[in-house]
């Protein structure tokens, strides 16, 4: 008996923007991949044995080994990377050295301090809070948006100058990243940007592409069900 499964699957879920960065980056080169849930907060244990750092996403190259450690990566950084290179075209890291790590640069940036201030600042005090049943942790989640992510706002705006893509001229890893960051913020909150208008206008641009779209729309169904309308935390 044979199936059709593809080569890649990532674990994890939909919730989390670094595996819809990782789909995001199947989705722009055309390749076939699945997601198969996985509960990071109680994981099975042959999740803990591919994820050493207990996080999503972890991926899997079917075409490497079907089970255990091989052919597994359990960094979203390093998935996209490995994607990259198993299916290069089209390219999604600039052939320019500067350009090349000014996208890497900023994929950091967004998978850490914007991950931070977003993600741990306005997304799980309140998403996490309403799924207890609690009331959602406005007060930390205001004072993120007001004091945490203006500056690395401010560096985004500043690097990205005005241009239509972060890196080179062409969409890259760190279009990709930070659009879906910011993303997580929109899951539970409205995302005015009018202070940062270059970033504004990339980002509007960004989560219109399908390979932005469609992940966000999976992770949007999920938190609309206990969500119904983002919240204004100006």
């Amino acid at each position: 008996m044979t199936t059709n499964r593809p080569d890649l699957v990532l674990y994890g879920s939909p919730l989390s923007p670094f595996l819809r960065k990782a789909a995001g980056v199947c989705i722009a080169k055309g390749v076939e991949f699945e997601i198969e849930g996985v509960n990071v907060f109680a994981p099975p244990p042959w999740f803990l044995e591919i994820s050493p750092m207990k996080r999503i996403p972890v991926l899997r190259d079917r075409s490497v080994a079907e089970e255990g450690v091989a052919g597994t990566i359990p960094d979203s950084s390093a998935i996209c990377a490995y994607i990259e290179k198993k299916h290069p075209a089209p390219a999604l890291y600039p052939e320019d050295p500067m350009a090349y790590a000014e996208a890497l640069f900023i994929e950091e940036l967004a998978d850490t301090s914007l991950a931070m201030a977003g993600g741990l600042g306005i997304f799980r005090p309140i998403f996490f809070a309403i799924t207890k049943g609690e009331e959602p942790g406005l007060d930390k989640a205001r004072d993120a948006w007001a004091n945490q992510l203006p500056p690395i706002l401010d560096i985004l705006e500043k690097r990205l100058a005005g241009r239509a893509f972060f890196a080179g001229d062409a969409l890259s890893i760190a279009d990709i990243t930070v659009t879906c960051v910011l993303m997580q913020i929109s899951l539970v909150a409205e995302t005015p940007l009018a202070r940062w208008p270059g970033l504004a206008a990339h980002f509007a641009a960004m989560k219109a592409l399908p390979l932005i779209a469609n992940p966000y729309a999976g992770a949007e169904k999920i938190v609309r069900k206990a969500l119904p309308t983002p919240f204004d935390l100006t």
